[in-house]
């Protein structure tokens, strides 16, 4: 018997591609974008008073300063505008200092004080020099509720983002659908007062200087993407 032969016999694979039976076609969308500022009125200003003596001892500079910085929030308390959450004290400090051959010791606190009635922020920084304040800082005039005015101008660059849409819709043949998509992003940005000044010395009157509240800008901004139908 003769030698056996071997036949080797390729395969070839052939690999068949299907085509989906039917391809859903992606879904029809505008997308827009509005912005809206607005010019919000303050409703509220801050004040910041600190009290500041020195004394060779640092109990008596303390003692001091407790009795001014008392004179001084109870004198913030009885301005319009103030209630009885709006004071704030600040941090205690006792440091020495030199004062020619003698030590001496300066003790300061702080207190700032919150009033919704702005129009009298001159008022209140009156009364707290009156009272023994040596040095303020402020008004700085903002929004109260800072929430509720940037709410309302979202809802603003919303209704004019879907106002666009619809204008793109009905030029475009097409009936605007339920929005799919919402980003959003905004500030608000407050007026600032006057910084730091010295207060005269002493608990003599002082004239009530001129305050104008102004107005924070709010500014809000809405993406949207909206379905045609």
């Amino acid at each position: 018997m003769g030698p056996m032969r071997r036949i080797v016999i390729p395969l070839v694979i052939l690999a068949a591609l299907l085509a989906p039976a039917a391809a859903t076609a992606a879904e029809p969308t505008v997308s827009v974008q509005a912005t809206v500022e607005r010019q919000v009125p303050n409703d509220a200003a801050r004040v910041h008073f600190m009290v500041s003596k020195e004394r060779q001892g640092r109990a008596a500079a303390l003692r001091i300063v407790a009795k001014r910085l008392r004179a001084v929030i109870a004198a913030a308390q009885q301005t319009p505008g103030v209630g009885p959450g709006d004071v704030t004290t600040g941090s205690i400090s006792v440091r020495r200092v030199k004062r020619g051959e003698h030590p001496a010791y300066r003790a300061s606190e702080g207190v700032t004080v919150v009033t919704h009635d702005p129009d009298t922020a001159g008022d209140l920084v009156a009364a707290g020099v009156a009272a023994g304040a040596t040095s303020t800082r402020g008004p700085s005039f903002f929004v109260g509720d800072r929430g509720a005015a940037y709410n309302a101008a979202l809802v603003e660059a919303f209704g004019q983002a879907k106002t666009k849409a619809e204008l793109l819709a009905t030029a475009a043949g097409a009936t605007l659908g339920p929005a799919i998509a919402i980003a959003e992003s905004g500030s608000v940005v407050s007026f600032s007062g006057p910084q730091a000044k010295d207060a005269p010395s002493g608990a003599e009157a002082a004239p009530s200087p001129p305050t104008r509240p102004g107005r924070s800008t709010v500014s809000a901004t809405v993406a949207a993407t909206f379905a045609l139908q």
